[in-house]
């Protein structure tokens, strides 16, 4: 199951948008009246989010009648959510829910776009994405590459350990450091060490330094399956993953130079989904 968002981050949601009310609703007079809402797609769409967007609505004072789960692709003109209630909690709502699925439904939809095309060249081959979700989403964020099938490369600073260039700096050069690693993996014994490579030569170098995970980055796809079929001679036992600029246009290359993970930051950044809201009211 996806993680759900807490009530706290609904009621913030809420509160962004609507601080004091909704003044138009407000002066026209037609809170009290009730009506029913309908979210759907105009395009096909991997959902997300769909249940905050109904817990919006709750909070508002709305009771949602159908709403379809997180993970579920679905074609144009599907209805995905519905809610009746007062005019006033249905307008509240309105934008918060419709912010919520078209923006965790684009970065869903973007994933599950690669994560299909990799399954067809590599049955199975793992899509991880990086932290560099906007400031303030991650957990929006997390939960639509989920969604996608994707997973989260990294969570945070806290929970892993990831040796990039700007690190071994510090440490006297690459060589100096590699020198360290059968020290660093006694130190963390339950965590795998990962250390991003910049070059060929430099991969090389660091999966010969026993890493558990080599990360190489931003090398073409041709030069990467060159290098890929070296280290599998010469360190068969390194995980290995490609990162840096790695988007839906050349996924499956990447996917077919025969590396294991595909590591990436670009379905965060794109066109919200396309959700088409209706609202009217119920007959009395």
């Amino acid at each position: 199951m996806l993680c759900q968002l807490s009530d706290t981050d609904i009621n913030r949601f809420i509160e962004e948008d609507a601080p004091y009310g909704d003044l138009t609703t407000l002066l026209l007079g037609i809170g009290a009246l009730e009506g029913k809402i309908n979210f759907s797609t105009r395009e096909t769409t991997t959902l997300c989010c769909t249940e905050e967007a109904a817990r919006v609505l709750e909070h508002c004072g709305a009771a949602v009648t159908s709403c379809m789960q997180s993970g579920t692709t679905v074609d144009a003109g599907v209805v995905i959510l519905s809610a009746n209630g007062p005019a006033g909690a249905l307008h509240t709502g309105w934008k918060v829910a419709l912010n919520l699925l078209e923006y965790a439904s684009g970065i869903a939809t973007r994933t599950r776009n690669i994560v299909n095309r990799v399954n067809e060249v590599k049955p199975g081959m793992r899509v991880v994405t990086t932290r560099k979700s906007f400031p303030g989403t991650k957990k929006i964020a997390i939960k639509a590459i989920m969604a996608g099938g994707a997973l989260p490369h990294r969570l945070g600073l806290s929970e892993s350990v990831l040796v990039f260039r700007q690190h071994t700096t510090f440490c006297n050069g690459l060589d100096c450091f590699l020198q360290t690693i059968t020290e660093l993996k006694a130190k963390t014994p339950e965590h795998k060490i990962i250390v991003e490579a910049e070059t060929a030569e430099e991969a090389l170098k660091i999966a010969a330094a026993g890493v558990d995970v080599l990360q190489i980055d931003k090398l073409p796809p041709e030069e990467l399956s060159l290098l890929v079929r070296q280290l599998h001679k010469e360190a068969p036992g390194v995980t290995i993953s490609a990162a840096g600029g790695i988007n839906a246009q050349n996924a499956s290359a990447y996917a077919e130079t025969g590396v294991d993970i595909l590591v990436l930051s670009s379905v965060y950044f794109g066109k919200p989904s396309d959700i088409a809201v209706s609202m009217s009211p119920l007959q009395s």
